[in-house]
């Protein structure tokens, strides 16, 4: 048997993002969690919830719940396309000083090695556009 650090017993197939940018923590978490910020990395017309089992859905589609939420810090959500059979968890945390920040996007339950890919290149491109999106501001 083949092992790939892809994959785990305890969160099946996974993958991870993570970018370090120039801003406060605090800037970068009350862009994500704000209007445009939800909009480029959950999806157009999402509204997030504050409290947990919070449900939202965007406007192409994808549904989920709030699972955890640690205020400046971390995110937890169930995130479902409309085309999946299967709910995923996706984990956004926020880690750094005043001047730098590392903003980390981790999904875990992914259903392949395919799907991992392709969720590893639509979070690389939502990093870069929230990346982007920040240095306009």
């Amino acid at each position: 048997m083949t092992k790939t650090t892809a994959k785990t017993a305890g969160s099946g197939w996974q993958v991870g993002v993570s970018q370090t940018v120039p801003y406060s923590g605090t800037q970068v978490w009350d862009f994500l969690v704000g209007r445009e910020g939800v909009g480029i990395w959950l999806g157009p017309g999402a509204e997030l919830g504050h409290e947990l089992g919070a449900a939202y859905e965007t406007a192409n589609g994808t549904t989920g719940e709030i699972r955890g939420r640690s205020e400046g810090d971390k995110l937890r959500l169930t995130w479902r396309p409309k085309d999946w059979d299967h709910d995923s968890t996706l984990q956004i945390t926020v880690s750094g000083t005043d001047q730098k920040t590392t903003l980390r996007f981790h999904q875990e339950w992914l259903a392949g090695a395919d799907e991992r890919e392709e969720q590893r290149a639509y979070w690389t491109e939502v990093t870069e556009r929230v990346v982007a999106a920040l240095a306009e501001r």
